[in-house]
């Protein structure tokens, strides 16, 4: 089965839903960063700077459509274009608000799972629709964003088989917990290194991007290089100031009427 791995406009979303300070969010931007491999899109995984701009381009047009906090309506995430990518399209807030929840799961600190009766979560975000229908896309929601449920004695609860009328406690697979946290499965706050770590990442990310502008411009050169080469090969090698084959010097036929004169001259005064 393929799983989510989440955009720019997720995280902007969560972001502005948790009313995140702004002198954190580079702290979670180098966090998510840091996993990239298991939850970025592979566009965002490339450069950690072009990441940090998608993420914060998308804040602002989160911000323009009114979503700002917790209480505000979570269909102002996904504009009015947008089209789902794994609920039916008119589920496309169901799709919107459970990327928030699994999103929180990852990234909050010493939190196993969140406890949510799904039974009213339709009035709550406002969906229309059978509530037949709102199962079906709830459970693949959950299984596209690796999510899975327990009921209040740990028991796996399987949501294909409908929502119970109580509260479920929902978390991320277990798998996918031990690949992006180890044994402990879920976010434990990071030792004083971490942000050093970090900053040499973002380092190496700039110093890849730099090489690649070298290389880049390196091979840009050699090819104008070439081509002016091949335009000077078409250039006729003679000049304007090369003497033409064929015509005497006259420099040269002066010196030799001179001696002559000189040769007469002297034969003149021998014989006289």
């Amino acid at each position: 089965m393929t799983f989510y791995r989440y955009n720019a406009l997720d995280i902007a979303a969560y972001f502005k839903w948790t009313s995140m300070p702004a002198d954190t969010e580079r702290i979670y931007l180098d966090l998510l960063f840091q996993m990239r491999e298991q939850i970025l899109a592979r566009p965002l995984a490339k450069d950690f700077e072009s990441f940090v701009r998608a993420v914060f381009r998308e804040m602002y047009h989160v911000w323009a459509r009114g979503f700002e906090n917790e209480f505000s309506d979570v269909k102002r995430i996904a504009p009015e274009d947008a089209v789902s990518l794994f609920c039916d399209q008119k589920f496309i807030v169901l799709e919107s608000y459970m990327k928030l929840l699994s999103l929180h799961l990852i990234l909050a600190e010493n939190l196993p799972y969140v406890r949510i009766n799904f039974v009213g979560l339709p009035l709550l975000i406002g969906l229309d629709g059978a509530f037949s229908e709102f199962e079906q896309n709830l459970t693949v929601a959950a299984k596209t964003l690796q999510l899975a449920a327990r009921d209040d004695r740990g028991n796996e609860y399987d949501l294909s088989l409908g929502v119970p009328n109580e509260p479920l406690c929902v978390g991320l697979r277990s798998e996918f917990r031990r690949e992006i946290f180890g044994s402990v499965g879920y976010r434990v706050k990071r030792n004083n290194d971490y942000q050093e770590k970090m900053r040499l990442l973002r380092i190496k990310s700039k110093m890849d991007q730099d090489t690649q502008d070298m290389l880049r411009k390196a091979s840009e050169a050699k090819r104008s290089v070439r081509t002016q080469t091949a335009i000077a090969k078409n250039i006729p090698t003679a000049l304007p100031s090369d003497k033409p084959s064929g015509i005497p010097n006259p420099l040269s036929t002066d010196k030799k009427d001179n001696r002559k004169t000189k040769q007469t001259k002297r034969k003149g005064e021998l014989h006289a």
